[in-house]
C-alpha cells in the first residue's frame, strides 16, 4: 500500500469571472522512504497541492490517501517546513518548537524531550532563548525544520525551503535535510520537497513529478536513479536536469515520449 496516494485531484477557486482551475487529473503515489520532489512553472498548483496532501484544503474532484484512508481533515502524521520560515516572532526558539507539540496536547516531559532533542538535531542549541529576529535566515528555518521534526511526522511536507537562502547556507541545509531522512532513528518517513530549482531536485529527490503550465497537470515521473551524494558537474546528472527543464518548457505530456538516443538516465512514467 502506497503510504500516500493522490487520484485524480482536481483544483480550482472561484472568481468574479467563474472558476479558475489551478489543476487536473493529477495523480502520483508516494512510497514508505521516498523522497519526491515536484517542479513546475510558476502558477501550476505546487503549493497548492501540499496544503491538499496535508489537508488543509479539500480537492474540487478526486481524492487523497494517507495510508489508504481519505485525508479529509489535518493530518497530524504530515508536518510543513515553509518558504517564508512561519516563526511566530514574539515565541523565543524553544517556545516555537514546542508550538506544534502543544498542539497536540503532549505532556510538558514529552514536550521538554522533544525539544531538546531536535533542537541538537538541528544545530540550534544554545539559541533556545532567543527569539526570530535575533537569528539569521539559516538559523531560522533550522527552527522551523525543528518544529515539523519534534512532532515526529510520517510525511515532511517542504514548500521552496531553501529559496529565501543564500547559496552555502541554502547547500549546507540541503545535505543536512538528507541526512536526517537517511537516518532510521529520525522521522520522517518520506519527504515530498516543492522546489522551482531543477538543480535542487535532481540533488535532493529520488523522484521528480513534473507538472504543466496552469491548469497543472502531470506531464511526467522522473526517475533519479543517480549514487548519493551527487555530482552535479556529471553529464548523468546534467542531462537529467535538462531532461526536466525540457519537459518543463515543452508543456506537454508529448515531451515524455522523446527521449534523447542515448541519454544516461532511468526512463520516465507519464501519469
Amino acid at each position: 500500500m502506497a503510504l500516500i496516494r493522490v487520484e485524480n485531484v482536481d483544483k480550482s477557486f472561484p472568481s468574479r469571472h467563474g472558476s479558475i482551475s489551478i489543476m487536473r487529473q493529477i495523480t502520483f503515489d508516494v512510497a514508505d522512504a521516498d523522497f519526491v520532489a515536484i517542479v513546475g512553472p510558476s502558477g501550476c498548483g505546487k503549493s497548492t497541492l501540499l496544503r491538499l496532501l496535508q489537508g488543509l484544503d479539500r480537492p474540487t474532484a478526486g481524492r487523497i490517501l494517507f495510508r489508504g484512508r481519505p485525508v479529509d481533515t489535518v493530518c497530524a502524521q504530515m508536518a510543513m517546513v515553509f518558504q517564508s520560515f512561519a516563526l511566530f516572532p514574539w515565541l523565543t526558539v524553544r517556545e516555537n518548537v514546542a508550538f506544534g507539540l502543544e498542539a497536540l496536547g503532549q505532556s510538558p516531559e514529552r514536550i521538554a524531550s522533544q525539544i531538546e532533542r531536535y533542537v541538537a538535531v538541528t544545530g540550534l542549541e544554545g539559541f533556545e532563548e532567543a527569539y526570530p529576529r535575533e537569528l539569521s535566515g539559516g538559523m531560522r528555518q533550522r527552527v522551523g525544520l525543528a518544529r515539523a521534526l519534534a512532532v515526529e511526522p510520517a510525511v515532511l511536507l517542504m514548500d521552496e525551503p531553501f529559496s529565501a537562502l543564500d547559496a552555502l547556507t541554502a547547500e549546507s541545509l540541503r545535505d543536512e535535510i538528507l541526512q536526517l531522512w537517511r537516518d532510521p532513528q529520525l522521522p520522517p518517513e518520506a519527504v515530498i520537497l516543492v522546489t522551482h530549482n531543477i538543480e535542487e531536485a535532481i540533488q535532493l529527490a529520488d523522484r521528480v513529478v513534473v507538472l504543466s503550465r496552469r491548469p497543472g497537470r502531470v506531464l511526467a515521473e522522473v526517475k533519479v536513479d543517480l549514487p548519493r551524494p551527487r555530482d552535479r558537474k556529471s553529464q548523468a546528472f546534467y542531462d537529467l536536469t535538462d531532461r526536466v527543464y525540457s519537459l518543463i518548457t515543452a508543456g506537454g505530456p508529448a515531451a515524455a515520449a522523446e527521449p534523447s538516443p542515448g541519454e544516461p538516465m532511468a526512463p520516465e512514467q507519464g501519469l
